[in-house]
C-alpha cells in the first residue's frame, strides 16, 4: 500500500517542489498552506507521516504538533522549518517527533528521514498484524486440540550473493544487523532490477516501468539518474555491491550481483 503524506507549510514553493519529489519517489502526497487546513485534511482522511513547518500564520505548528500527538498518535511526524530553538527541538521530541530538520536541508537526508520513519511505523503495525494472529490461532488451539491453526501469510525474501536479503514488500535490505530502508520508487526499481538481472535495460525503459510515463531519449536519463544514485547510496552500505548497477554508456543500465 502507498504511504500517504502530508505537508504543512506557509511556502508555496516548497510545497510544489517537495511534494513532486516525494510523488516521484511513488508517495501519495497531500499539501496544506496553513495550520488549521492541515488539521481539517487529517480529520478528513489518514496519514502515514506529516511533515510540519513549527512556525505557521494562525495556528501555531506546536497546536499541530499537540493535536496529532493526541488525536492521531499512529501518524508519524517530521518537522521541517526555518527557525528552529532547544525549546521547540525538547517540544518535538516529548511530542514524538521523528525528526528536525531547519531549512535549507538536503533532499536525500529529508527523504531518507521519511523512510525510515514510514518503515518504521510499518514494522510496528505489522507487529500488531502478527501478534493478533497469533492469539486468535491460539484461542483455536485451545478449543480444537490437534488442529492446526491457520497459517500466516509468508513473504517473498530473496537472498542475494553475500547474503544481504531483500524484502521488497516491506522495502528493506539487511545482512546481520545492518539495515537500509527504500523509498517506494527505490523498491520498484530494485524489483525490476532483480527481475531482469544481467540484462542491459534502456533509460525509456526504465522510466516507463518505475514511473509508468513513456519520455523521449533525452529526458529519460534525466529522470532515472538520480533515483539510480540514490539505490546505489542504499546498497553501498554492504561491502562489494559497488559493481551491481553498471552504466552502458548511451543505453542505460545493467544490474549483476556478483
Amino acid at each position: 500500500m502507498t504511504s500517504k503524506i502530508l505537508l504543512i507549510d506557509d511556502d508555496p514553493k516548497l510545497l510544489e517542489t517537495l511534494s513532486e519529489v516525494l510523488r516521484g519517489e511513488g508517495y501519495q502526497v497531500g499539501v496544506a498552506p496553513s495550520g488549521e487546513e492541515g488539521l481539517e485534511a487529517l480529520k478528513k482522511g489518514s496519514f502515514d507521516l506529516v511533515l510540519l513547518d513549527i512556525r505557521l500564520p494562525g495556528l501555531d505548528g506546536e497546536v499541530i504538533m499537540r493535536e496529532i500527538y493526541n488525536y492521531y498518535p499512529e501518524t508519524e511526524m517530521i518537522i521541517i522549518s526555518g527557525y528552529g530553538s532547544l525549546e521547540s527541538a525538547i517540544t518535538a521530541i516529548r511530542l514524538g517527533v521523528t525528526d528536525y530538520f531547519i531549512k535549507p536541508y538536503q533532499v536525500d537526508d529529508l527523504l531518507e528521514s521519511v523512510c525510515r520513519a514510514l518503515a518504521d511505523k510499518e514494522t510496528r503495525a505489522h507487529k500488531e498484524v502478527l501478534i493478533n494472529q497469533l492469539s486468535a490461532s491460539l484461542e483455536q488451539l485451545k478449543d480444537l486440540e490437534g488442529i492446526r491453526g491457520e497459517e500466516l501469510p509468508t513473504r517473498r525474501v530473496l537472498t542475494l550473493p553475500t547474503g544481504i536479503m531483500v524484502d521488497l514488500e516491506r522495502r528493506e535490505v539487511w545482512r546481520g544487523k545492518e539495515r537500509v530502508n527504500l523509498t517506494p520508487t527505490e523498491s520498484t526499481l530494485l524489483g525490476i532490477f532483480l527481475d531482469n538481472r544481467a540484462r542491459v535495460l534502456s533509460h525509456e525503459e526504465l522510466v516507463l516501468l518505475v514511473q509508468g510515463i513513456q519520455v523521449d531519449e533525452e529526458e529519460a536519463p534525466e529522470i532515472l539518474r538520480p533515483m539510480v544514485s540514490r539505490l546505489r547510496k542504499k546498497l553501498a552500505a554492504f561491502p562489494n555491491t559497488d559493481n551491481w548497477i553498471s552504466n552502458v554508456r548511451g543505453i542505460g543500465y545493467t544490474f549483476d550481483p556478483k
